[in-house]
C-alpha cells in the first residue's frame, strides 16, 4: 500500500494539481518537494511517510540533509520528534542511495549525481496532542512537525502534501477547500506544519459566518456529542463576534475550530495556528466542566488569529528547529492572550461580571502566593519557556519555589496595564488600541521581513513604544519594574480607578507547605515543599512516605483532615519513612505565610470610575 501512494502522490504532482496557488520558486530553490502519508495499519500507531525531492537540472549536490524539528509552532518545549522515526530508506528509481545520521535529528542521503530522491520513514504516533500525533483504530490526526522532515536550506521552498487514509476515512484540516480533499501545496515548510489535520470515520462539521468570514467547527469525539453541538456552535460564534468586533475582519477567508473530546481521562490541550485551532479535553462534551473549559479555551485560541500568529515576537517565525525558541515577550504573545480570553468571555455575554471578577480574583491568588513569583519575572519567565511548557523531565528541579507562569503572570500585567490606561486616558483609550496599532504597524503595514509570512516580527522594545505611545506617557519604568524586574505590580492604583479594591486577609494554610506527589497512586508520598514553610524547617523532603501524623495513620485520602485538626502554635509529631527507615519529624505550626485575595466594589465610587468599570467589562 504504501509504494502505491508514493505512485499515486507521484501522479498527482506529475498534473499540477494544487489547492492552494502555486507561489513563485526562489532562486536556488528545489523543483519539488512533495510529502505523502500512509495509515495501512492504524492499529499499529504507525505513520507511512513519504518524500520525493528533485534538484534543479544541473545542480544535484552530492548530499541531501533531512531534519526533523525539535518542535513545533505554538509549543515552546523540546519534543525530539526524531525519537519517533523509524525504518528510514531512501532511493533514486530503483537504485538505493546510502544514508547515516551525522546527528540526533539529521538523516544525510548520498545522491550518487541524482536529481530524484524518494525517501520513506515510518513515525510511531500515539498520543493525542498539539504536540504529537496519534493513529489508532478510530482515527488518524498530526500537526506536522512530529511527521515531516525538512530538507535543510530548503525550508522556504513550495511543498506539496497528499494523504491516502484508510477505506471509509475522511480528512479534514484548516486549508481543506472541498469534499473529499486529500491534496494540498503550501507555500514553505513553516506553513506545512501549521496545520492540524483530522483523519477519521466520524468527525462532524458545523458551519456559521461572522462578517462575511466562514467558519467551521469539527468535533472527533468517542462519545455522544450531538446534543450539546448546537450550544457549542452558539457560543463559539459569540466569542469569533466579540474578538472581530475589537480587532476588525481577520486575513483569513475561512477558519476551522478542531475539537477533540477523547474520553480517556486526560488528554488536554489547544493550540493556535493561522486559520484552525485544535483543543482537546480527556472528558465528553456534554460534562460541564468539559463544556466550560472547552468554550473558555476557544476564546483564548482565537484570540491567537491576531497575537502570536500575525502580530509575533520577531523570534517566532521563520524558526530554527534544531534549538528551542528563546523570546522574552510570550508573556505578551500568551500572557496578554490570557487575559483577553478571560475578558472575551464577558464581552461575548458567557459571563456576568461577578463570573470575570471572580476568575481574575482567582488568578491574583494563584500568582501572588506562588514561591517565584519574587524570583522570576514575566520576562525570565518567557525565556524559560522551553522548561516548562508542558514537557516531561527524569531530573528532578525545584521549579515548584523558583518559577511562575507566564501565561498568569502576563495575564495580570495585561489587567493593570489595560485600567491604567484607561484611566489615565479618561476610557477613551485603552490595550486594545496598544494591540491595533501594534497589529497595523507590524502586520498589515511592514514590509515582508522573511518568507514565512507578512510583515515584520516586532521587539520588545517596539511594545514599549506603542504601549507609551497609546498610555501617553514613558512606559520604560513600568517595564523595568513589572516586566522585567520583580515588584508586586500596582493592583491598588489599578482598581481603584475603576472603582474596586483588592483586598488581602492572611490565608488558611491548611498543609503548612507540604505537597503529595499526585504520580504515586499506593502512598502519600511528599512532593516538593514549598521554600521557607514549617514542614521545609521540620525537615520533610521530598520522596519521604507519610505514615502518621500525631500518632494517627496516614492514607492518600486523610492527611489533610489530620492536619486540619491542629493550629497554630501546635507541635505535631509526623513520622515519615525514608530510605526504608521510619524517621520522625515535628512540624512547629505557624500562622499562614500564604495571602487571600479578593476583589469588592467601593461603596464610595464615583459615578465615572463607575462608567470606566462599564466599559471596562463590556469592551464598549
Amino acid at each position: 500500500m504504501f509504494r502505491l501512494a508514493i505512485t499515486g502522490l507521484l501522479l498527482w504532482v506529475a498534473t499540477g494539481f494544487q489547492i492552494l496557488s502555486a507561489p513563485v520558486q526562489t532562486a536556488g530553490a528545489f523543483e519539488r518537494i512533495a510529502y505523502s502519508v500512509g495509515m495501512s495499519r492504524p492499529a499499529t500507531h504507525l505513520f507511512e511517510v513519504g518524500m520525493e525531492i528533485t534538484v534543479p537540472a544541473g545542480t544535484a549536490p552530492a548530499t541531501v540533509d533531512l531534519q526533523m524539528p525539535l518542535w513545533q509552532p505554538g509549543r515552546y518545549s523540546v519534543a525530539d520528534f526524531a525519537g519517533n522515526v523509524q525504518e528510514f530508506s531512501a532511493k533514486s528509481g530503483n537504485q538505493a542511495l546510502t544514508f547515516r545520521k551525522t546527528d540526533s535529528q539529521t538523516w544525510q542521503v548520498q545522491t550518487r549525481g541524482n536529481r530524484t530522491i524518494s525517501v520513506s520513514y515510518k513515525v510511531y504516533g500515539n498520543d493525542l496532542s498539539g504536540t504529537f500525533a496519534q493513529l489508532d483504530v478510530t482515527h488518524g490526526n498530526f500537526t506536522g512537525g512530529e511527521l515531516f522532515m525538512y530538507v535543510v536550506g530548503h525550508k522556504q521552498d513550495a511543498v506539496a502534501l497528499q494523504i491516502f487514509p484508510p477505506s471509509g476515512w475522511r480528512v479534514i484540516n484548516g486549508r481543506t477547500d472541498v469534499p473529499n480533499q486529500t491534496t494540498w501545496r503550501y507555500p514553505n515548510y513553516e506553513l506545512l506544519i501549521d496545520n492540524p489535520t483530522e483523519i477519521g470515520p466520524d468527525w462532524t462539521q458545523d458551519d456559521f459566518t461572522v462578517g462575511g468570514k466562514a467558519y467551521r467547527v469539527v468535533v472527533h469525539s468517542r462519545a455522544e456529542a450531538s446534543a450539546s453541538r448546537a450550544n457549542l456552535i452558539r457560543d463559539i460564534q459569540k466569542i469569533v463576534t466579540a474578538q472581530v468586533a475589537m480587532w476588525g475582519v481577520p486575513d483569513f477567508d475561512r477558519y476551522t475550530f478542531m475539537l477533540h473530546f477523547a474520553a480517556d481521562d486526560h488528554s488536554y490541550d489547544g493550540m493556535e495556528h493561522l486559520v484552525s485551532t485544535q483543543i482537546i479535553r480527556g472528558g465528553v462534551l456534554s460534562e460541564p466542566g468539559t463544556y466550560d473549559s472547552t468554550i473558555e479555551t476557544v476564546s483564548h485560541e482565537f484570540f491567537h488569529v491576531w497575537n502570536v500568529k500575525r502580530l509575533r515576537p520577531v523570534e517566532l517565525g521563520p524558526w530554527d528547529w534544531t534549538r528551542p525558541a528563546n523570546t522574552g515577550s510570550l508573556w505578551i504573545a500568551e500572557g496578554l492572550t490570557q487575559y483577553y480570553g478571560t475578558i472575551m468571555m464577558r464581552r461575548a455575554g458567557l459571563w456576568d461580571d461577578a463570573q470575570l471578577l471572580g476568575d481574575l480574583e482567582q488568578t491574583i491568588n494563584n500568582v501572588e502566593n506562588e514561591p517565584g513569583v519574587r524570583l522570576m519575572s514575566a520576562e525570565d519567565a518567557s525565556l524559560f519557556a522551553p522548561f516548562m511548557d508542558a514537557e516531561v523531565y527524569n531530573q528532578k528541579n525545584n521549579f515548584h519555589n523558583t518559577t511562575v507562569s507566564y501565561y498568569t503572570k502576563g495575564e495580570l500585567v495585561g489587567l493593570v496595564l489595560d485600567l491604567m490606561i484607561r484611566q489615565r486616558s479618561n476610557g477613551r483609550r485603552s490595550l486594545d488600541d496598544v494591540f491595533l496599532q501594534m497589529y497595523d504597524e507590524f502586520y498589515v503595514k511592514s514590509p515582508n521581513a522573511t518568507y514565512y509570512l507578512k510583515g515584520r516580527g516586532y521587539t520588545q522594545e517596539d511594545f514599549i513604544r506603542v504601549l507609551s505611545s497609546v498610555a501617553g506617557t514613558n512606559m520604560s519604568g513600568f517595564y523595568d519594574r513589572f516586566i522585567r524586574g520583580v515588584e508586586p505590580l500596582p493592583y491598588d492604583e489599578a482598581f481603584a480607578g475603576v472603582g474596586l479594591r483588592l483586598v488581602r486577609t492572611p490565608g488558611r494554610n491548611a498543609t503548612y507547605g507540604i505537597t503529595v506527589d499526585g504520580t504515586d497512586r499506593q502512598s502519600p508520598r511528599v512532593g516538593p515543599l514549598r521554600a521557607g514553610s514549617a514542614a521545609q524547617e521540620a525537615g520533610l523532603q521530598e520522596g519521604d512516605v507519610l505514615v502518621s501524623i500525631g500518632g494517627s495513620r496516614v492514607s492518600r485520602d486523610n492527611w489533610t483532615s489530620l492536619l486540619a485538626r491542629y493550629r497554630a502554635g501546635d507541635r505535631v509529631s509526623i513520622q515519615v519513612q525514608r530510605f526504608r527507615r521510619n524517621v520522625e519529624v515535628v512540624l512547629q505550626l505557624r500562622e499562614a505565610d500564604l495571602m487571600s485575595y479578593r476583589l469588592e466594589e467601593i461603596p464610595t465610587a464615583s459615578d465615572a470610575a463607575r462608567r470606566l468599570r462599564n466599559s471596562w467589562l463590556t469592551g464598549q
